[in-house]
């Protein structure tokens, strides 16, 4: 029976890439000198540290820009309120989220269910396996949830006949 997974992952290399070329522009840029700017990447999370608010807003557009340009989709980012540290430094935490949480994929299933195509949905952990007896089904199904969730990026893997 054919079936393909409903994901959401973020390619960690290309993370921990995007995170690299853009400590490397904020060193080099100069409106940066003599700044203590950097971001740091420990797994999923990034923490950003800066003088003030202004520049930790530069170094977030510096960092998405590159993301973008690695393929990472931006709607998986979250930005937490920035903090005080030590001084007059402020620090950000940036989160990458990963996986399909169970919100969304109980909106995923019943959008397939209201959709009356003939597929079965199904959650299993941090995602959601279709299976349907024709091929040219699973396709349908497939385009209607790039058209139906457009606000957390989801990938399509693991398609098998």
């Amino acid at each position: 029976m054919p079936s393909f997974d409903i994901v959401s992952e973020v390619d960690k290399v290309e993370l921990h890439n995007a995170v690299d070329q853009a400590n490397k522009e904020i060193t080099n840029r100069f409106d940066f000198k003599g700044s203590d700017a950097r971001i740091e990447l420990a797994e999923y999370v990034l923490t950003m540290f800066a003088d003030d608010d202004f520049k930790l807003d530069q170094m977030y557009d510096v960092l998405a820009g590159r993301m973008t340009k690695r393929g990472i989709d931006i709607k998986c980012v979250e930005r937490a309120k920035s903090e005080k540290v030590g001084g007059n430094k402020v620090k950000q935490i940036v989160t990458v989220k990963t996986g399909v949480t169970s919100d969304l994929a109980k909106k995923i299933v019943k959008t397939i269910k209201d959709s009356k195509l003939k597929v079965q949905a199904s959650i299993q952990g941090e995602a959601v396996r279709v299976t349907g007896a024709k091929r040219d089904t699973l396709q349908e199904t497939i385009t209607l949830m790039k058209k139906s969730i457009t606000d957390f990026p989801l990938q399509f893997n693991n398609f098998r006949d």
